[in-house]
Parts: structure tokens; C-alpha cells; sequence
């Protein structure tokens, strides 16, 4: 694998610019590429790409990892947002529900679908069923002998 001082992390107080940085992350795998010797390519392009992400991604501090590994629902409280704060009494009625409300709603709904469901006409049942029972090689022979349009209504 590559030596260590051939990867160092950038010094962006030394006054780096864009196309310094780039071209100096150019030479960087040049010579990471010329040091894998024997490794297969795969394996080399995965310590370049590894060595290349540990190189672009700035190091996290106490506090960012702590953030990581501690989401809002388990770790610190989250800050108030504006959007949390405008209108609060009208939102805290959205946000809080009462289940047995939330059920009722739920049940009303799923009723409705049903019904819907239901309004289907016998006729069309009946028509789709008897399409259903034509087997494949018959449909092909109706498709190629009548009009495209009249078979696409029945399916």
C-alpha cells in the first residue's frame, strides 16, 4: 500500500487555490498508481478511491460525530425551526392526533374504497371474466384479423 506522507491531507492555510489542489491530487495518484506494483486493478482502485475520499472529506470533530451517532429522537433536542414556530396552536392539533380519531378516519376511509369497488358493473365483470377465459394463441388471432383499437377495449 501506499506510504502514508504520499496521501498527507492538504494544507489549506498554505494558500492553496482550486487548480493547485488538483493538480497536486493528480500527481497524488499518479504516484499511488505506480506504487501498487503486483495488486490487482480492482484492489488498487479501491485504495485510490478510499485514499481519495480520506483526502477530500475534512475530518469530523467531537461534536459532528456525536451529532452522527446521536440522531434527535435519541440524543440531544433538536433546536426549535422557524417553520416549528409560526402558527403553533393550529400545527400542534396536525401533529398530535388522537388515535381513536386517527382510527375512525382510517376506517372511513378503507369503507369508501370498498364502496368504490363495489359500483363495478356486473356486465363489465361478466366481459372481463370471458375475455380472461381466451387463451393466448386466440387473442394473437383476434388481434391480427380485427381492428387493434376494439381488442385493446376489451383488455
Amino acid at each position: 500500500m501506499a506510504a502514508t506522507n504520499v496521501m498527507s491531507p492538504l494544507d489549506t492555510h498554505r494558500g492553496d487555490t482550486f487548480a493547485s489542489r488538483g493538480l497536486s491530487l493528480e500527481k497524488k495518484i499518479e504516484a499511488l498508481e505506480g506504487l501498487t506494483g503486483q495488486v490487482s486493478n480492482r484492489r488498487s482502485r479501491r485504495w485510490l478511491n478510499d485514499r481519495i475520499l480520506m483526502e477530500l472529506v475534512p475530518r469530523l470533530d467531537a461534536e459532528e460525530i456525536r451529532g452522527l451517532f446521536a440522531p434527535p429522537p435519541w440524543g440531544d433536542d433538536v433546536p426549535p425551526s422557524a417553520f416549528s414556530l409560526t402558527n403553533v396552536g393550529e400545527w400542534d392539533k396536525f401533529r398530535s392526533i388522537d388515535m381513536d380519531k386517527e382510527a375512525s378516519i382510517m376506517d372511513s376511509l378503507d369503507r369508501s374504497s370498498v364502496r368504490q369497488k363495489g359500483r363495478v358493473d356486473a356486465d363489465k365483470t361478466a366481459v372481463l371474466n370471458a375475455w380472461r377465459r381466451i387463451e393466448c394463441g386466440t387473442r394473437e388471432a383476434l388481434r391480427r384479423s380485427f381492428l387493434p383499437e376494439l381488442i385493446e377495449g376489451y383488455e
